[in-house]
């Protein structure tokens, strides 16, 4: 299984994504890629937000090495399966998909096509995306899909 975790600028959501993830499949010993973009251009080689990064070590998770990224049509390609982090993300992924195949791989990694919310303007929003996205991607390796 591929699974990438998309988001607006790959620095905050999609990486707590990808980090979580990756710690979620080493645990339960899974043979799974995880790697996360995001829509827009403006942090391409950025590491994720120091916030991030810090609210990913508190919980024993290390993201900061991870690299900021743009999403391209390849990426349908290359992943099994498109989490975003919300409706706009959704809305910008699908604009590149190519034929059905594509869309049919995009999915918001909330339940009920939630949003998760962007934690940009909002320091105090790290710890509680973070449970989301955490609670989210544990029912995702639960149900192995």
């Amino acid at each position: 299984m591929k699974i990438l975790m998309v988001c607006l600028g790959n620095i905050c959501r999609s990486p707590l994504a990808e980090g979580i993830m990756r710690h979620l499949v080493q645990e339960k010993g899974l043979d799974w890629e995880i790697d996360s973009a995001g829509t827009g251009n403006w942090h391409i080689g950025h590491p994720p937000d120091h916030r991030a990064i810090k609210e990913a070590h508190r919980q024993g998770i290390d993201i900061s090495g991870l690299c900021a990224r743009q999403f391209q049509a390849a990426d349908f390609d290359a992943f099994d399966r498109i989490y975003v982090m919300d409706h706009n993300n959704h809305r910008d992924v699908l604009k590149k998909a190519r034929n059905a195949a594509d869309k049919a791989k995009v999915h918001h990694l909330l339940p009920d096509d939630q949003d998760v919310p962007d934690p940009w303007f909002d320091d105090a929003l790290f710890a509680p995306v973070f449970k989301l996205i955490y609670d989210a991607c544990k029912s995702i390796t639960d149900n192995k899909q």
